[in-house]
């Protein structure tokens, strides 16, 4: 009787720890995101969300930029991918919120989406049907990082205007120090090199213009910037257009190049890679003095819930931790990126300047205006930026073909 009733006290004690473990059982997440160089610091965050809530861990996964968003939409069709996707913004938004692979977010399951301005939530927003399907993570903006020490050696201060460019360029190669470090075989990064050095010179107007219909790609001051640029890509890293975008990163992080033309997105690596580097940052030059200095900006993407996640609970919390003030800071200063929620505190000198050009910007035009539809507007620049900076069209024929292209659905241009 006693071995019965021992045994019988064992099962229960064994079914009582049985039980425990079952509740103390870990829901896992699984994240995606494009941002490779951005992995430490999102397994950090992750580690502090995880301390937050025991019950939920998260496994973080990274594709290279150019296969992400073809690898994200075949794995939600075929009712797969991730529990919590890093969704870009405008038009590829829409590509995978419109099949309803995205969980719609509100302000009853995302109470934190009050921490952002509009214009961040409408980058994140389905035209269609007026609802928010991810957290915006950052705005970002093409503008030209410099190597301060480079430019201290050699006497020189950011230009300001266009000729001011040009004759520092040429005063750099003269002295045998790359002026950019550029290249172009990269088919994407034609798009930033136009959107950190043809801003000024394009400007509000013109953009204003665009989308009203009032003018087209074919217009004068879209035709003489892309002249401006081919004039200037002489002094891009050495045989530019077979250098590719991290062949161009890794040129100026060795202190080799002065300059590159691209996303304020790069600093953090720069520095990660190179913490001895003293960078700054400048607007494009403009045209000609007195005009106004601008930099493009637009907003990356955001924190998406896949629509078929059983675990959407977890993924919701995880989701709303990202859009605390507390985690819009720590992502601003460690990634020198702007996060768009309301109240961070900006401890990074070069991100203070970052904010600061940001109140004088157009959009990052092709981006945010006409990523919507095929042959995309980025994809129509991309590529015809790249064939000319190659000498295999004029700046007349890369304009002509990217009207051609966004006309045959823009009715603005149809006219």
């Amino acid at each position: 009787m006693k071995l019965t009733r021992r045994i019988l006290m064992g099962a229960a004690a064994a079914g009582f720890l049985l039980s425990g473990t079952a509740a103390m059982a870990q829901t896992e997440l699984t994240f995606w995101s494009w941002r490779q160089e951005d992995k430490a610091f999102y397994q950090d965050i992750i580690k502090k969300f995880q301390a937050a809530e025991p019950g939920i861990t998260v496994k973080f996964e990274t594709y290279a930029p150019e296969n992400y968003q073809t690898i994200l939409s075949t794995a939600l069709a075929a009712g797969r991918g991730p529990d919590v996707i890093q969704a870009r913004a405008y038009g590829n938004l829409e590509s995978i919120a419109t099949p309803g692979y995205l969980l719609a977010l509100d302000k009853q399951n995302v109470p934190e989406l009050a921490n952002f301005p509009e214009a961040a939530l409408a980058a994140e927003t389905l035209r269609s049907d007026g609802k928010v399907y991810a957290v915006p993570f950052a705005m970002q903006a093409q503008l030209v990082v410099y190597n301060k020490k480079i430019f201290k050696d050699n006497g020189l201060t950011p230009p300001k205007t266009w000729d001011e460019m040009m004759s520092l360029a040429q005063a750099l190669k003269a002295k045998n120090i790359n002026p950019f470090s550029n290249g172009t075989a990269t088919a994407w990064q034609n798009e930033t090199i136009v959107g950190g050095l043809l801003s000024s010179m394009l400007g509000k107007d013109f953009e204003a213009d665009i989308v009203s219909g009032k003018a087209n790609f074919t217009d004068p001051r879209f035709v003489g910037a892309l002249a401006k640029l081919k004039d200037i890509s002489q002094y891009f890293a050495p045989n530019f257009t077979g250098v590719d975008y991290p062949s161009s990163q890794q040129l100026f992080v060795a202190g080799r190049a002065a300059m590159f033309a691209g996303g304020s997105y790069e600093v953090a690596n720069f520095k990660t890679q190179n913490p001895t580097l003293d960078l700054g940052v400048f607007p494009a030059p403009v045209l000609k003095a007195g005009d106004q200095a601008l930099i493009a900006t637009y907003y990356d993407g955001g924190y998406a819930v896949n629509a078929k996640s059983e675990k959407k609970d977890a993924a919701l919390k995880f989701v709303r931790f990202l859009a605390t003030p507390e985690y819009g800071t720590a992502f601003t200063n460690t990634l020198k990126n702007l996060s768009p929620i309301k109240g961070i505190k900006i401890e990074d000198p070069i991100t203070q300047d970052v904010a600061k050009l940001a109140e004088n910007a157009m959009s990052y035009l092709m981006l945010v205006r006409f990523r919507y539809q095929e042959p995309s507007g980025s994809v129509l620049l991309q590529s015809n930026v790249q064939k000319m900076l190659a000498g295999q069209q004029t700046p007349e024929q890369a304009a002509a073909e990217i009207n051609k292209g966004i006309a045959t659905y823009y009715k603005p241009f149809q006219k």
